[in-house]
């Protein structure tokens, strides 16, 4: 387990190493991710996409997640804002590719982390976007689907499942819930942002998403018509779980054109 250390935080990281002279992909996880939580049935989906691409890849958990520092009180002072996002995006991810030494990367991000992967690239050069199930406005769906998690979590398996993956589960599964169902987090928009994307961009949504309807692809279109598009039926939130080899060789295959 490797760390990297921003502004006194410490992040962990976990880094692919991939051919030279090609963009490295950063994975951006969602939500209630982490490192770890790429990894299903003992396979790691970045190390998937990595290899299929010939790109290295650098793997990380936000603060809160995973292994990286805990936040105190993390429903108290160190709730989440309704900024969060942003911050993430235009001052934690602009450092942490600085210190390790990357340039123009390739973001694959998912959910929350696809939010974090369309606004930095609004203001910063990548060579690439991949969001899947992104979110640039809050629906219904995500606020009904949110709610029914924190009845998963407090009566359910849900914490026990995420303990696996995540050193403080409480702090990582509260800070979450809070915002999004917090008033000030239903204005959140980012539309106006992806009008500003000028990369390579494809948007990944499965048609059974509980947590977003197509509404999100379509809002992103028209903000970046150059977008391409994968919609695809019968998968829910996590494209890269419920179909990972349609989803890596779609990226593959996008990638093919990208420097």
């Amino acid at each position: 387990m490797d760390f990297v250390s921003i502004q006194g935080v410490q992040l962990e990281v976990q880094r692919i190493p991939g051919a030279p002279g090609r963009s490295t992909l950063v994975f951006l996880h969602d939500g209630l991710g982490s490192v770890s939580l790429w990894t299903q049935l003992g396979k790691s989906w970045p190390q998937a996409v990595c290899l299929a691409t010939g790109r290295g890849g650098l793997v990380y958990s936000r603060r809160g997640y995973g292994h990286s520092d805990p936040v105190a009180d993390a429903r108290g002072n160190g709730r989440l804002d309704a900024n969060y996002l942003h911050r993430e995006a235009w001052e934690v991810l602009p450092q942490l590719l600085a210190a390790e030494g990357l340039n123009r990367p390739v973001l694959v991000g998912h959910s929350d982390g696809a939010s974090i992967a369309l606004l930095h690239a609004s203001q910063h050069p990548v060579s690439a976007v991949i969001a899947m199930a992104p979110h640039v406005l809050v629906e219904d769906i995500a606020i009904k689907a949110i709610a029914e998690a924190a009845t998963l979590y407090q009566g359910g398996d849900l914490r026990q499942r995420l303990s696996r993956h995540h050193a403080d589960v409480d702090g990582a599964f509260w800070r979450w819930n809070d915002v999004w169902l917090s008033q000030a987090f239903l204005s959140f928009d980012i539309r106006k942002e992806c009008a500003q994307i000028t990369a390579p961009l494809l948007l990944v949504q499965g048609t059974g998403d509980e947590y977003g309807t197509m509404r999100q692809l379509d809002e992103i279109a028209l903000a970046a018509p150059h977008a391409h598009q994968l919609r695809l039926a019968a998968c829910a939130h996590s494209p890269h779980r419920d179909q990972p080899e349609k989803i890596t060789q779609r990226i593959a295959d996008f990638l093919q054109n990208v420097p």
